[in-house]
């Protein structure tokens, strides 16, 4: 029986009138969802605030119970979800097959944390005992985007939950099914009790309802640094939490002793994974000079060897981009390129959504598919001297998400990370990593620190609460 049921994935009606599901590869139909309008954002959320106080006094291994079988669900429904990650998102399979894993293992995660809320014995000078511990925001609002759409709101959605937090969820409308209705239809048959989660596709209007509305105390936002920025500042007119991250131009730095036999399988896979729609894409490729024209050569041939197609239909390496406007971005930031006399090295070139994989060499710090993030498959190449030079253009710019660092030193790799400002590094990696026990998260433009995994989702989506008891009524001068 499937898991997705048209008929019934939206119970309520929203306001904000239909949207049409498409699928970026051919154009067509797959659905009709109902948006979100601000009215509906706030039903929701009185509706979340009322049902988390009973959600939140189930004991945990209740809540736990609840997260391990919406886990187990990704993995039975996986053929389905495949699908609709496949058709929706644009996602080859393995890639909606790394979302469906992810997804599991988030729930997984998350059912851990229900037991470990704890706190901690204080000293006191007064005849009482005295205690943190910590306890449910209440309802975490979370906005997620496109390009990961299960990963990016399950992420959120998972822990919030396991630690008694009710949720709004605002998936983009143009993956509403994978990235919402998808998680939704999980946590029903999970046994998660009516009210405790909803999802909302919307767009800007139901994004900003749900930053400014009073039953929301904590914000979980994934998008680009623009909105983000937006997003951030009504929450700090709100007084809430913001928890942000955002975009960035990640660097993969090549040192001289790499193995170039292994490293462009690697830089391909940093710029080309799922058409560079990912906020970790290695925006930025950083090689010594005396391996720059070599690896500007190999890393050219890879990309014209791979196949980009309607991953449905077709064996292929790359899908569609998402959509018309993302395509004219990532081509107006690839043409201005060539036209400062970047060189193109392959690529540059498009059918419909379907844009070839992209070398650019000869690129400097005005180049604009260098300076600013492109969410597109496009690798700008740039030499560097010595390691000081690349811990320079490496920290340069204003996002700070991932690093990338090849080398046959480890230790020196990791020297020369202590250099450069960001959230996340991998040495002898691409810059596209994630793993749901691990943290996630920025710096500078890049967001507000991590806030996924382990401790950082107790930081995230919990409030630490002092008490005091004492045996018989405090007595005071007057």
């Amino acid at each position: 029986m499937p898991l997705l049921d048209p008929a019934t994935w939206q119970p309520r009606p929203l306001s904000g009138g239909e949207h049409t599901v498409t699928e970026p590869a051919t154009g067509d139909a797959l659905a009709t969802v109902s948006l979100a309008g601000a009215d509906d954002v706030a039903d929701a959320a009185l509706a979340a605030h009322g049902a988390q106080r009973a959600w939140a006094r189930l004991p945990h291994f209740a809540r736990a119970a609840v997260l391990r079988k919406a886990g187990d669900l990704f993995a039975a429904h996986a053929d389905e979800l495949r699908t609709w990650l496949v058709r929706e998102s644009g996602s080859i399979p393995g890639k909606a097959d790394f979302e469906l894993h992810v997804a599991a293992q988030e729930c997984y995660e998350a059912a851990a944390l229900a037991s470990r809320p704890a706190g901690q014995v204080l000293p006191t000078e007064a005849p009482r005992l005295s205690y943190t511990r910590r306890v449910p925001v209440g309802v975490v609002g979370v906005i997620a985007p496109f390009n990961a759409p299960l990963i990016l709101s399950i992420r959120s959605v998972a822990p919030a939950l396991a630690l008694g937090n009710s949720v709004v969820l605002k998936p983009d409308p143009r993956t509403a099914v994978c990235g919402g209705l998808a998680l939704a239809a999980v946590f029903a048959e999970a046994g998660l009790p009516e009210d405790v989660l909803h999802v909302l596709p919307g767009g800007a209007e139901a994004g900003q309802a749900l930053v400014a509305d009073p039953h929301v105390p904590v914000v979980s936002f994934t998008g680009s640094t623009g909105a983000g920025r937006a997003v951030g500042e009504a929450a700090g007119r709100h007084l809430k939490r913001a928890h942000l991250e955002l975009g960035g131009n990640s660097a993969l730095v090549v040192l001289e002793d790499a193995d170039l036999d292994a490293v462009i399988s690697t830089a391909a896979w940093g710029s080309f994974f799922h058409q560079g729609q990912i906020c970790m894409t290695t925006g930025r490729h950083l090689v010594h000079r005396s391996l720059y024209e070599e690896y500007v050569e190999r890393l050219a041939a890879k990309a014209d060897s791979l196949a980009v197609g309607d991953p449905h239909r077709d064996q292929v390496h790359l899908g569609p981009l998402i959509d018309d406007g993302q395509l004219d971005k990532v081509r107006s930031l690839v043409d201005a390129s060539a036209s400062q006399g970047a060189k193109l090295a392959a690529g540059g070139t498009h059918e419909r959504l379907f844009y070839r994989p992209t070398v650019l060499a000869g690129v400097d710090d005005d180049t604009p598919a260098y300076a600013e993030e492109v969410f597109g498959p496009v690798a700008p190449v740039r030499s560097f001297a010595d390691a000081e030079e690349a811990a320079a253009l490496a920290a340069a710019g204003p996002y700070g998400l991932s690093l990338g660092i090849v080398t046959r030193d480890a230790a020196r790799g990791l020297d020369l990370a202590e250099r450069i400002p960001t959230g996340i590094v991998h040495i002898n990696d691409q810059t596209v990593n994630d793993e749901a026990v691990a943290p996630f998260g920025g710096v500078a433009a890049s967001g507000t620190g991590a806030r996924f995994g382990g401790d950082a989702n107790l930081e995230a989506f919990t409030d630490v609460r002092w008490t005091t008891v004492r045996a018989d009524v405090a007595g005071y001068p007057f």
